[in-house]
């Protein structure tokens, strides 16, 4: 693992030589594949005091790296500006570095330091190269509700190294704590990441105010950090969990769907794919806090699914915006008139976002379905709502977009370019063709 790290801080004198952006991506690129040769047939291959890596680690890794070089892609426009595009390859950079070493630490104490600092080149990426001056005040917003709901994680940490005398991810499963303030404490922070109803409003304030690269780590990566801490902090927790879990379920199915009956109101394209993804993963939170293997295998397929997915998307919003220096769906209209082939991009990435098959959506929503049922037969009736409205806010997304009678006060345009179409094929193929290959990707 530690010859990856390596890789990644070497190429930080990279991002400020001249005319070395595509070099970043072809070096990304490579890492990714040098890293999906790793062995994870024993464990303890890789593992050392600092760094490990299981299955659960592997897929979300393989995905920081993946959309950072997406993100780099996609943020062409500003090299051709020549806006600070060293130190925005620089950020990134960073941010990779630091969610590669979130999800592969084996110590809770620098999880958490990581896991914070990985808001610091995201709240530079909105500031930074936003589009509105409203940029921040959103960034305010994600900075205060996370910050707000990680001191009490802190604080937990370090009562559990008091009782516990180890903060060793490896070890927490020997461990059984069961006090309602630790167990609150510790949750918190990774449900305002997610983010669970009630505590999402940082989420459309944040994407609407981001360039489309901050867009892609937020929804490709940040949402999954939240995720990612449940699943390794729920370990030591169980039974207080058990007897608790249908508090944090009732919220996150009744707000998924009426964040989802919500998208339909929504005029900003941005905007309308952010509540998405807070009902997307309003299911994740239900099939982790269930604690069964469907629901932990569903709501990490669905995770890994939902990043690229949503990613995608939000390609696509700027794709538009490019051309029409607009969000609106008044103005967004008729593209199909204007760019045939990028209306079939649209029609691929709603409908895997509306989980139609082969998506990796589909398997997860199956799984996270089955273990929500047979938790209890009432979840049935929210369930078919949220994945109704789903497929509804899809297709309202895409036939508004799409079809109609094209915004008259547009005098030039140009077609999608190749560099775009090869970035959504790249957000599009590992999301429907890696169903082929889910063992891998099976938690053990």
């Amino acid at each position: 693992m530690m010859k990856f790290l390596f890789y990644m801080i070497f190429m930080i004198p990279l991002c400020f030589m001249i005319d070395m952006f595509w070099m970043v991506q072809f070096l990304l690129m490579l890492l990714m594949f040098l890293f999906m040769n790793l062995s994870l047939t024993y464990l303890n291959n890789n593992m050392s005091y600092l760094l490990f890596c299981d299955f659960i680690s592997f897929g979300l890794i393989l995905l920081s790296i993946w959309i950072c070089l997406l993100m780099i892609m996609s943020s062409e426009n500003l090299l051709k500006m020549k806006y600070y595009i060293n130190f925005f390859l620089f950020n990134i950079m960073i941010l990779l570095i630091l969610l590669f070493l979130t999800f592969s630490v084996m110590n809770l104490f620098m999880f958490y330091l990581f896991f914070e600092g990985s808001l610091i080149p995201t709240l530079l990426l909105i500031v930074g190269w936003g589009y509105q001056p409203e940029r921040i005040q959103a960034g305010m917003y994600l900075m205060f509700y996370t910050l707000f709901a990680s001191l009490p994680l802190l604080m937990g940490l370090f009562y559990m190294y008091n009782e516990m005398n180890s903060m060793m991810i490896y070890f927490l499963k020997f461990f059984n704590l069961n006090f309602i303030l630790l167990y609150i404490s510790m949750i918190l922070a990774f449900l305002v990441k997610m983010p669970m109803y009630f505590v999402h409003l940082w989420l459309p304030k944040a994407h609407v105010e981001a360039p489309v690269s901050g867009s892609m780590i937020l929804a490709g990566i940040m949402l999954k950090l939240g995720g990612y801490g449940l699943l390794r902090v729920l370990i030591f927790l169980q039974e207080i969990n058990l007897k608790l879990n249908y508090i944090w379920l009732i919220i996150s199915l009744l707000g998924g769907f009426y964040i989802s009956l919500k998208c339909f109101c929504q005029v900003d394209i941005k905007s309308l794919i952010a509540y998405s993804s807070v009902s997307h993963m309003s299911i994740v939170i239900s099939g982790i806090m269930i604690m069964n293997y469907w629901g932990y295998f569903g709501s990490y397929i669905m995770m890994i699914g939902h990043g690229l997915c949503s990613s995608g998307m939000f390609c696509l919003a700027n794709i538009n915006y490019e051309r029409l220096h607009s969000r609106s769906l008044f103005i967004n209209k008729g593209m199909m008139n204007f760019m045939p082939s990028m209306s079939m991009w649209w029609f691929l990435l709603m409908s895997s976002n509306m989980s139609a098959p082969p998506s990796m959506n589909l398997l997860g929503e199956i799984s996270l379905i089955n273990s929500l049922v047979s938790w209890s037969w009432m979840s049935m009736i929210m369930l078919m709502m949220i994945s109704f409205f789903s497929a509804g806010y899809s297709l309202y997304l895409y036939s508004y977009s799409q079809h109609g009678k094209f915004y008259q006060g547009m005098y030039s345009f140009y077609t999608g370019l190749s560099r775009e179409y090869l970035l959504l094929l790249l957000h599009w193929l590992p999301l429907n063709l890696m169903i082929l290959k889910i063992e891998y990707f099976m938690i053990n």
